[in-house]
């Protein structure tokens, strides 16, 4: 069915419900789902054109599907990019683009507090292919500089990080990434869209685990690489087909309807947390609270810059203990005594989690890789929900007042 194309210069409010749909036939005003594995072609020699990819059009659901292209067109769209790639999930995205832009040889310098399977797939998988990663602080761009080599090609970053919420500066090292003639990529799923756009801070490429806020609802897996359409076209593209990280379309469409509510859910998950954070730095059973919408974070004036004003739905706090294994059995103490959060290792829901990175999401890692991202044994990491402030505070108070 044709339709009048959008005006330009919408506002991300408007795309987020407007961008990427191609009606059918049947004039559906809600994005159509297209659950089929294969597209009847009307001729053979429509067939060889599109399979050889000089004419649009939709062949096998391995290579495109149109609903997963909506959502990748919605994305890009949100994020200020040409174009998007979807993956089927955050990992799977790294992955592709590891696959796309790194051989033997080449050298990466990554955040040495990103995601625990990050660490592990540059560490440890891409080191298999005689890929060499350096990691660094997060927050010293020095540590990034003297870490450059020749035969540096990738700069990886995520920020806010997983699960101390560090903050960078994604405009130094896109300078830095750029003077060297390497390529600067950044997780933004934990302030997504609505919150951060890396590319307009210089960076080339955009991360996401869908699974995050994108959804918003913890339903399903999904992940995308937002940049220029020379890489995600040209470079991804053919990875994607035949590697088979493929997004299912049920999964895109769910998250596409996840976008629809994107910067409400951020803004007013956001506005919980930073309540949240500052009733936890008033809890004597508390060390230390990590939350990058607090006046005392380190990063503070960098991340209302980069984060339109707002520190995102995820803190992390340390609660008391005079070793490492009281201070274990403490935080399990608070998780187990909470009767309306989950607990889980998901972050992006509109219910509330509470988890311990040590023993999950950083539960792989060596105590020397813990040690170096900052992850204790008394840390917990709490992804607000949409629950009411008050019921959230007598849950988590359950456990830290028996702390005291």
């Amino acid at each position: 069915m044709t339709h009048k194309p959008l005006p330009d210069n919408l506002h991300p409010d408007t795309l987020a419900v407007r961008a990427g749909i191609e009606r059918s036939q049947y004039g559906e005003n809600s994005e159509a789902l297209f659950l089929t594995s294969g597209f009847v072609q009307p001729d053979a020699e429509t067939s060889a054109r599109r399979f050889a990819g000089t004419e649009p059009g939709y062949t096998y659901a391995r290579t495109s599907n149109p609903t997963v292209a909506g959502f990748e067109q919605r994305l890009a769209a949100l994020e200020g990019t040409e174009a998007a790639i979807a993956a089927s999930s955050g990992m799977g995205a790294i992955l592709m683009m590891g696959m796309g832009l790194l051989r033997a040889g080449d050298h990466v310098v990554c955040s040495q507090s990103v995601f625990g399977s990050t660490l592990n797939l540059f560490g440890k998988e891409f080191a298999k292919f005689g890929i060499d990663t350096t990691f660094v602080s997060q927050t010293d761009i020095a540590q990034w500089q003297a870490a450059m080599r020749p035969n540096t090609k990738l700069l990886f970053a995520e920020t806010p990080t997983n699960p101390l919420g560090e903050v960078c500066d994604i405009r130094a090292l896109a300078d830095l990434a750029h003077a060297a003639g390497a390529l600067l990529a950044v997780d933004n799923c934990f302030c997504s869209p609505a919150l951060q756009l890396p590319a307009a801070l210089g960076a080339d490429l955009i991360i996401h685990s869908g699974t995050k806020y994108l959804d918003g609802q913890g339903r399903v897996m999904a992940g995308a690489i937002c940049g220029p359409s020379k890489l995600i076209v040209d470079v991804f593209g053919p990875i994607v087909r035949t590697a088979g990280m493929v997004l299912a379309p049920f999964n895109a469409w769910v998250v596409l309807k996840g976008l629809e509510t994107l910067r409400i859910r951020m803004q007013a998950q956001s506005a919980t947390a930073l309540s949240m954070a500052q009733w936890l730095q008033t809890h004597p059973a508390v060390a230390r609270v990590y939350y990058s919408g607090l006046a005392s974070h380190p990063q503070h004036e960098l991340a209302m810059r980069q984060q339109s004003g707002l520190g995102g739905a995820v803190l992390s706090f340390d609660v008391q203990g005079s070793d490492p294994a009281a201070a274990r059995a403490n935080a399990f103490r608070v998780i187990d005594s909470t009767r309306v959060v989950s607990i889980a290792t998901n972050l992006g829901d509109t219910k509330t989690i509470i988890t311990h990175p040590g023993t999950t999401s950083h539960g792989r890692l060596s105590e020397a890789q813990r040690q170096a991202a900052g992850i204790g044994q008394g840390l917990i990491r709490l992804a607000v929900g949409l629950e009411h402030l008050d019921d959230l505070k007598v849950d988590l108070a359950r456990g830290l007042d028996s702390l005291i």
